[in-house]
């Protein structure tokens, strides 16, 4: 590959081409070969092959900001100026020190008569041109998921420069990347106090500190913003999705209002709006948003998708034709794409068509895959290292040694499982608060792994033996703080974040009289809908059959272990229990809970409250058991989720609540 590339940068396009295809024969899916083939086969004149390198190059790898900037190229280079603009505007998302990408979109926006967008894409050009050539080597790097030799570079050069911004900045996303957010947050803030009115700064800020579950640190940088130029639809609609992640979603709706009356057909707006009303129930007006941004940008998958995860909507004939055509373009974005291959399946599933459907699925799972590092051997070795180290004598070693407060009440599973079902029964109490899906005890456990060591990869759960009572106390005091904000005041809540059950050590040990529930649903039905689900983020385990699969074997071991170490402490709840004896499940739980009786938990749909999940719409209807074997359908099409969770497992399966 060095050599090809030699060549490639020398112009010896013939040499490159020779030392590259033998190359790509025996490595078909290489990222760095199949662009260098591409270049060479537009260099030499050979423009259908070029694009067939270039497919499967975005096949492999769909946000290499390059790739699209040579489709760019070749687009210009047939005199196809509509396409080549949106090619290098990908390019640029995908990687925005592409210099050459912003001079051609300058040039093609300059000829189309857009002079004032053209001067901001000449503008970003010549900022990255006055960069150190090393800031803009490590921001290449970046955004080519080369995070090591990027984190390299840029400690190389802020050892010479220390208190340069641009370079803090650039450190601080590479830590965001690597998940190590303390060190990020305090570059961001350090970089701030240099810089107090760079706007970028604070724009990526706040995304750390959302990442840190510090919203309201992120909500106040976003008002800062907001405040500064109140009249800027870019910082109005930072500060209404800040809003919107604090609970206070009247006034994230009013701000989309006002950025709708500049903007009257900005897409990304009507359909951040549309997830605002379908969180408060205003399902209607959630669909007039929805519908409003793709007539208006028709290969906006975002707004398709967000009618399709409204659960109850059905697609006319005219929208299934639009988005079976916007499926077959090449043109189609890569996120756009999953969008419409998951919606298109929602559409077809609803009309009976199971084949269409599962294909999309198929489809839809298949393009989520190639973005993800997920592999299952990884997250088995993580949960049985969590049953190894968390073993009946941690507890009995550091029992008692939390926080005392019986305030939360866990649900934890897998997605897809009930868990919103189960939050709205408990959140339709008076004594009990539903806060939804918080991200806080994932947090504690990634800081009590700390940055993460080859050497070392098992700190956390290992450190939890050496951790002191006023360590322990404080861990747990500082979740009950953190997740005050969104409480309303009831002196018990649920956190129903499904991935907690990988840290039922950690919860015990630091808010030890804290309720936990395991979501259990049958393994197929489960399994199959996470599999159908497009999650907005993480989740990466349901974007294949056997990967799921084989979480849901060892999801159910690692619950066992649980059960040993902590008897009688976790409550395990059947979705379908609940849906055969709803009266009968409620009480169960609330018994569990230390709760009384009320008929509101009953009259659950009845409840009007914000809820974020997929399953939003379905929790505002009276319990139904249409979904109990809406996996039956697809049965013909799920041998590879049967064997991976195999015979064992499904003969035990739906033996009732334990």
């Amino acid at each position: 590959m060095r050599t090809a590339q030699a060549h490639m940068y020398e112009g010896r396009f013939d040499a490159a081409l020779e030392t590259v295809l033998p190359h790509l024969e025996a490595q078909p899916d290489d990222q760095d070969a199949l662009y260098v083939a591409a270049v060479c086969e537009r260099y030499l004149g050979h423009p259908d092959a070029a694009r067939r390198h270039l497919q499967a190059l975005k096949r492999v790898a769909p946000d290499f900001g390059r790739g699209h900037q040579e489709e760019g190229h070749l687009f210009r280079a047939e005199g196809d100026g509509e396409r080549a603009l949106r090619a290098y505007q990908r390019a640029c998302q995908f990687n925005p020190a592409l210099t050459a990408s912003w001079r051609a979109r300058a040039d093609l926006l300059t000829a189309s008569g857009r002079r004032a967008e053209a001067a901001m894409a000449t503008a970003q050009a010549d900022r990255i041109e006055a960069l150190p050539r090393e800031l803009v080597a490590v921001t290449h790097l970046l955004h080519e998921g080369k995070l090591l030799k990027a984190e390299h570079l840029c400690r190389a050069f802020l050892q010479k420069t220390p208190h340069h911004v641009e370079a803090m900045r650039l450190l601080a996303e590479i830590g965001s990347r690597f998940g190590v957010l303390e060190d990020a947050d305090f570059l961001l803030e350090s970089a701030i106090e240099f810089e107090p009115d760079n706007t970028q700064l604070r724009l990526d800020h706040i995304q750390v500190l959302r990442k840190r579950q510090k919203f309201t640190a992120a909500l106040e940088q976003a008002r800062y913003l907001y405040e500064r130029d109140p009249d800027s639809p870019i910082f109005k609609s930072h500060y209404a999705i800040e809003c919107m992640q604090t609970g206070s979603y009247d006034e994230a709706l009013a701000l989309f209002e006002e950025i709708l009356a500049i903007l009257p057909e900005d897409p990304a707006t009507l359909t951040s709006r549309g997830h605002a009303l379908k969180t408060l129930g205003r399902q209607d007006e959630a669909v007039a948003s929805y519908r409003a941004a793709f007539a208006t940008k028709p290969d906006h998958g975002d707004a398709y998708y967000g009618l399709a995860n409204l659960k109850t909507y059905r697609f006319s004939d005219s929208e299934v034709e639009a988005m079976q055509a916007l499926e077959a373009s090449p043109d189609l974005a890569f996120q756009d794409r999953v969008h419409i291959s998951f919606a298109l399946a929602k559409a077809f599933e609803d009309r009976d068509e199971i084949a269409s459907a599962f294909d999309f699925y198929e489809r839809g799972n298949t393009l989520k895959r190639v973005q993800t590092r997920y592999t299952t051997e990884q997250m088995r070795a993580e949960l049985e290292m969590q049953a190894e180290i968390c073993d009946a004598a941690l507890f009995e070693a550091q029992a008692g040694k939390g926080v005392p407060d019986p305030d939360p009440i866990f649900i934890v599973g897998l997605p897809r499982a009930g868990s919103t079902l189960l939050e709205q029964i408990l959140a339709s109490h008076s004594q009990v608060d539903g806060t939804l899906e918080l991200p806080n005890i994932l947090a504690l456990s990634h800081r009590l792994r700390g940055r993460q060591k080859l050497s070392d990869k098992t700190r956390y759960p290992r450190v939890l033996h050496e951790l002191t009572a006023e360590q322990l106390q404080a861990l747990g005091q500082d979740y009950l703080d953190n997740t005050r904000i969104h409480r309303a005041g009831a002196p018990r809540f649920t956190d129903k974040m499904p991935n907690n059950f990988r840290h039922i050590g950690l919860i015990k040990l630091i808010l030890p009289n804290a309720r936990i529930i395991d979501a259990r649903r049958h393994p197929m039905a489960c399994c199959f809908s996470g599999f159908k689900q497009l999650f907005a983020e993480g989740q990466e385990f349901t974007y294949g059959l056997e990967e799921i699969g084989h979480y849901y074997r060892d999801y159910v071991a690692l619950m066992d272990h649980w059960d040993q170490v902590l008897p009688g402490q976790i409550l395990r709840v059947n979705y379908e229990d609940v849906v055969a004896d709803l009266d009968g499940q409620v009480r169960r739980i609330l018994d569990y809970c230390g709760l009384p009786f009320e008929q509101a938990c009953i009259d659950f749909h009845a409840t009007e409250r914000a809820v974020r999940t997929a399953s939003s719409e379905q929790v505002r209807q009276p319990i139904f058991d249409s979904g109990v074997a809406q996996w039956k359908k697809f049965e013909p099409h799920l041998d590879p989720l049967r064997r991976a969770l195999g015979d064992e497992l499904l003969a035990n399966a739906g033996q009732g609540t334990s």
